[in-house]
Order: C-alpha cells, then structure tokens, then sequence
C-alpha cells in the first residue's frame, strides 16, 4: 500500500479476525471448545440447544462487539443469561497469540458460560 495511512491496514486485520472467528464458532471443533462448570450442569438438551445458539449467533452490535472482532456474545435461555467469548493462543495453547489474524500462528478457544460465572 502506498498510503502513509495505515487505517486500511488496520481495517484488513479486523476483517480477517472477525472473519476467522466467525468461521471458527460456527464449526467449534476448528479449534477448542469449553464450557463452564455452570453450563456442564445442564441437561444434555439444554446444553446443544445453548451450543446451537452460540454457532448460529448474529447478534453483534457496538455493545457486545465493540471491536467489530465478532468474540464475546451474549445469549438469553430458559430466563438464564450466557455468555460466549473467543481467546487467541499461541499454537501451543501456551501463551496469547501473536497475532489473531494469522491462523498459522493461532489457535482459538471458545468458552461458554454462564453470566454469573463471568
């Protein structure tokens, strides 16, 4: 790019994060899955339908989604709050990523739990 103005730059990273998060909580087993103690209690039906929930998810605003990375949601079941977030790790689930836009040098964790559990 030949712009000193890296905005553009900057806008292309967002876009592959949110875009590899997105694919990456609609097929969870991409990467790591894990669920609460609070949500493991559940009933085996109310467990895949929160699951389902989560995978079909679209939902976002500046809210629950501030940096448009599409990472964090929040869902309302049986008058129960949950929430959903994306970690970034490095390929050893060791320490963070060095960069979440860079699925080579990036596994993603995705934690379902209840609110209270936050």
């Amino acid at each position: 790019m030949t712009s000193s103005n890296h905005q553009p730059e900057a806008v292309d990273r967002t876009a592959a994060v949110r875009t590899l998060n997105d694919a990456f909580r609609r097929n969870p087993t991409a990467g790591r899955a894990v669920i609460t103690p609070g949500v493991s209690a559940l009933p085996h039906d109310q467990r895949l339908a929160l699951l389902m929930a989560v995978v079909g998810f679209t939902a976002f605003d500046a809210g629950n989604d501030p940096y448009n990375e599409h990472d964090f949601g929040a869902i309302e079941q049986d008058g129960v709050s949950y929430f959903w977030k994306i970690d970034y790790y490095d390929q050893d689930y060791g320490m963070g990523s060095p960069d979440p836009a860079n699925p080579h040098v990036t596994r993603r964790v995705l934690t379902i739990m209840r609110a209270d559990e936050y």
